[in-house]
């Protein structure tokens, strides 16, 4: 049912026989060196590197996240020049209406989005996972005493996941979808659509156990996304950059044909053990209800890890308390 390649997806991709793909869904690398030999070394050596090492709140060690605010303009146009390169090169492989989705952060949103359109896609909707997040909300850095009811950006609280089609080649959607299959986005259920906004969790401990990927995301929401992604079931779903394998592996629980490719030989080596693993979890959720029980498993199954939702918020909300001034 999937297929991992250990390589460049810019190669991969030129070789890829064209509309043979029929959705993308995939977390890619944004700080353009986060995920070099250097940087990875860093942060695998906990030293951090363009990596924020943060520290332990309430007991719960936080995750290592790339600093994206160190990016320069020159990064920031090497940035949308690679999304517009690696566009072109998704177009032609992918079947005429087929939907990429892509994880994205609020600052570098509108430069994939541009890069995208220029590379011939249609920009559509995005997806908001809702979740609680340690980014932003921080202080002024050095003078957060002198400036205790100041934050420099806003507590995130969403993670936007952007949503591209490329251009129908048939009159009608519904044409499309039945030369094609591809074009729309697949329902919950009969009676209720995809909605644009997902809720969602930190990644669950049993998940990190399995893999140490410093951007898993969690497989709730990833069955979601990777179920909605081909509106009749059928298909096969690209992951260009797969880490250790999220997407993968909800594809494979929900029962879709899925290719990965990593570069990092670590990560690539990791997503053979991961996908099979990760893919185990939950048998009873297959990404048609966005319900976020502890336990993952659906209604009526049973439920597990009572309370992480409300330790998730506390640690959230946690923030050290600021002497004031005298």
């Amino acid at each position: 049912m999937h297929e991992l390649y250990h390589t460049d997806c810019f190669t991969w991709l030129r070789e890829r026989p064209p509309e043979s793909l029929h959705a993308v869904c995939t977390d890619p690398p944004y700080g353009l060196s986060e995920f070099s030999e250097k940087e990875l070394a860093k942060l695998r050596a906990g030293r951090g590197g363009v990596w924020r090492l943060p520290p332990t709140i309430g007991g719960s060690r936080r995750d290592p996240l790339p600093r994206f605010t160190t990016l320069t303009d020159s990064q920031k146009l090497q940035l949308r020049e690679n999304f517009r390169l690696w566009g072109e090169l998704l177009l032609p492989a992918l079947v005429p209406g087929a939907h990429v989705c892509v994880a994205g952060h609020p600052m570098l949103q509108p430069l994939v989005q541009m890069a995208m359109a220029d590379a011939g896609f249609e920009i559509r909707p995005a997806l908001l996972r809702l979740y609680f997040s340690f980014r932003g909300g921080d202080r002024p850095k050095n003078a957060e005493t002198e400036f205790p009811e100041v934050c420099v950006t806003p507590k995130a609280a969403y993670e936007p996941w952007m949503l591209f089609r490329k251009p129908i080649s048939e009159r009608t959607v519904a044409e499309n979808l039945r030369r094609w299959k591809t074009g729309g986005l697949r329902r919950l259920n009969v009676d209720r659509p995809l909605p644009d906004v997902i809720p969602s969790g930190r990644t669950p401990d049993r998940e990190a156990a399995i893999s140490d990927h410093p951007c898993l995301k969690p497989q709730h929401l990833m069955r979601i996304l990777v179920r909605a992604l081909l509106p009749l079931g059928e298909g096969v779903v690209l992951d260009s950059f797969m880490g250790s394998g999220s997407t993968i592996a909800a594809a494979a629980a929900v029962g879709y044909q899925a290719i990965g490719l990593e570069l990092d030989a670590d990560y690539f080596t990791l997503a053979q053990k991961c996908v099979p693993q990760l893919a185990a979890l939950y048998p009873h959720f297959k990404g048609a209800d966005t319900e976020m029980e502890a336990g993952y498993g659906g209604p009526g199954s049973p439920v597990v890890a009572i309370g992480a939702k409300r330790e998730q918020l506390d640690f959230a909300l946690a923030d050290a308390p600021v002497r004031t001034l005298p």
